[in-house]
């Protein structure tokens, strides 16, 4: 049966408003001209006109944080346990088996910038598109933001996923969930603004924190959620392996038999 590729993913580029000011990618590029004093070390003797067109190599220095551009964050991002007592896994620790599992879109496009998606919604949202969640389902979630990435607005766009409504989800045998917003979460500065009012700590970072409660992973920063259906099709997200750390960067796909 053909299959069909779909890009879930985003750059990592420099000069995209991605990320907070202070925390994106700055990526270094090496061309094929500039690069011969790189090379020259190890061939004593070589000069650059030796070469075909006098090229060397390309390469990129790269700095970045685990958390720039399409990643998946392992349970030891949001609280050193997971399951009610448990040492939270690190990313080289995730089961591969939770990374490429059959898909599921929620669209929550409609939800205002710092909503918090409750129980219910997810609920209504499953009944209207006719899918019921099974083990390991791979829950993503299509919101505002994703029309915004790149723009100044991005990190306080789309709605965020609260406790209720990702334990909803991990109740049901979900361990890994995806958002083409910044975060899991909804935006930092209309939280901000919830716990001024009410000084509950509860309030901040709430989706994470579920992973106390049951361990799990989440994508975000995904892109191009518009183009896929709400179900029948899988994702592939394995993560880069770094040991012992909080989340590592993947090239995520969704998959579609036609």
């Amino acid at each position: 049966m053909p299959r069909r590729l779909i890009d879930i993913s985003t750059f990592l580029e420099n000069g995209v408003a991605s990320d907070p000011e202070g925390y994106g990618p700055k990526i270094t590029y090496f061309d094929h001209r500039n690069t011969f004093a790189q090379i020259q070390p190890f061939f004593p003797g070589l000069k650059q006109d030796d070469l075909p067109d006098g090229e060397t190599w390309a390469v990129e220095k790269v700095e970045l944080i685990t958390h720039n551009g399409t990643h998946l964050d392992a349970p030891y991002h949001f609280h050193s346990t997971m399951n009610k007592g448990e040492k939270s896994m690190t990313i080289d620790e995730v089961p591969l088996d939770w990374c490429f599992q059959n898909g599921v879109k929620l669209d929550f496009r409609h939800f205002e910038d710092g909503y918090v998606v409750t129980a219910k919604d997810v609920e209504e949202e499953l009944r209207r598109i006719g899918h019921a969640l099974g083990p390991l389902d791979i829950v993503l979630v299509n919101t505002r933001a994703g029309s915004r990435y790149g723009c100044a607005d991005y990190i306080a766009s789309g709605c965020g996923m609260g406790y209720e409504a990702t334990m909803y989800l991990l109740e049901r045998g979900v361990r890994l969930t995806g958002t083409d917003a910044w975060s899991w979460d909804a935006p930092f500065v209309h939280t901000a603004r919830k716990f001024l009012e009410t000084r509950d700590p509860s309030l901040i970072w709430e989706g994470h924190k579920a992973g106390k409660d049951i361990g799990y992973c989440h994508l975000e920063k995904l892109h191009n959620l518009e183009a896929l259906p709400s179900s029948g099709f899988m994702v592939s997200c394995f993560p880069v392996k770094i040991r012992g750390a909080s989340a590592g960067w993947t090239r995520a796909v969704a998959i579609l038999d036609e």
